[in-house]
């Protein structure tokens, strides 16, 4: 797989809920609270406000949203109205009866909008809430609003329809959907700070980054890694590294430390095992890499992640 499938499949989707809301006319909600994973909506028809509550770290941010535009949050607090200067519902009482796939707020339909919310394995899911901002906007006129736009479609037909099937086709659009945004997000983040998720804009580091993840047990070195990427060894190293924002030869030790940990849920896997797995020669020479890295030995690591067994 490419690096980007590679580190969504590591993240381990929990749950997907998706939702649609229809309302109009003069109308405020308010979401006050945190929540775990990340939110994404689109507006399907109409046109509304999102307000991103400010935080210790985010400054409030204000954003017109019209037909075809789709937003991903990442945990903070949020308003949806058709005024900025009007005060908002509590959310919950659109949202009261979960069996219903759409709410309906008011009595006007001015707006339709399709959203929902996934949450990924709390273990790894800081390797993409690390390298997000706190709020995306993709306008419909981006380069992949026809692909946005037809999925949007299809979840909003799934969610109205109800036919066989809705709940496991809704669940995959999300999916589809999500990605899709990452993709549209990564297209638009010239000047984002140093990440992988930058790291794979750049069609060299590409190469680097995809070698690396096909073959993480490979032994590499500086110089392979430059040729990967067609560029001389100084020159890919300071690249790397200013994009990605850590070294090749360092990002490689941590990715190879999440693909362990990911081995460490599987109890029948031997530790012996997993350090072959992911390029190290000895039991002893991984864990004194994972305890540098994620801060304890497999051992512990695995007893924390794992239940006792009765």
């Amino acid at each position: 797989m490419d690096p980007l499938s590679d580190i969504l499949s590591l993240l381990r989707p929990r749950s997907v809920e998706t939702y649609g809301l229809t309302t109009g006319g003069t109308w405020a909600l308010d979401f006050p609270r945190g929540y775990l994973g990340f939110k994404f909506g689109a507006v399907v028809r109409g046109e509304c406000w999102l307000r991103l509550r400010a935080t210790p770290t985010e400054p409030e941010a204000l954003m017109h949203l019209v037909s075809g535009d789709c937003y991903l949050l990442t945990g903070q607090p949020y308003w949806l109205g058709s005024d900025p200067a009007l005060p908002g519902d509590d959310a919950t009482i659109a949202f009261v009866d979960r069996t219903r796939r759409i709410a309906r707020y008011g009595l006007h339909d001015d707006l339709f909008l399709v959203g929902g919310r996934m949450t990924f394995d709390d273990n790894h899911a800081a390797l993409l809430t690390g390298v997000l901002p706190a709020f995306m906007h993709i306008p419909a006129a981006a380069n992949a609003a026809a692909v946005l736009q037809w999925t949007l479609d299809q979840l909003a037909r799934e969610l109205a329809d109800q036919r066989p099937g809705a709940g496991l086709m809704a669940e995959h659009l999300a999916h589809i959907l999500f990605v899709n945004v990452l993709r549209a997000h990564m297209e638009r983040q010239e000047d984002a700070a140093s990440s992988w998720l930058r790291g794979l804009t750049d069609p060299r580091i590409a190469r680097a980054l995809l070698a690396l993840h096909e073959a993480p047990a490979e032994r590499w070195t500086l110089e392979r890694l430059a040729g990967t990427a067609g560029m001389s060894r100084t020159a890919f190293a300071l690249r790397f590294k200013a994009l990605v924002g850590r070294p090749p030869l360092d990002y490689l030790q941590h990715w190879r430390m999440r693909l362990a940990a990911r081995a460490l849920a599987d109890r029948q896997r031997r530790l012996s095992e997993i350090a072959e797995a992911v390029g190290y020669e000895s039991e002893s020479a991984l864990s004194a890499a994972f305890k540098r890295v994620m801060g304890m030995a497999p051992r512990d690591y695995r007893a924390q992640i794992l239940p006792q067994p009765a």
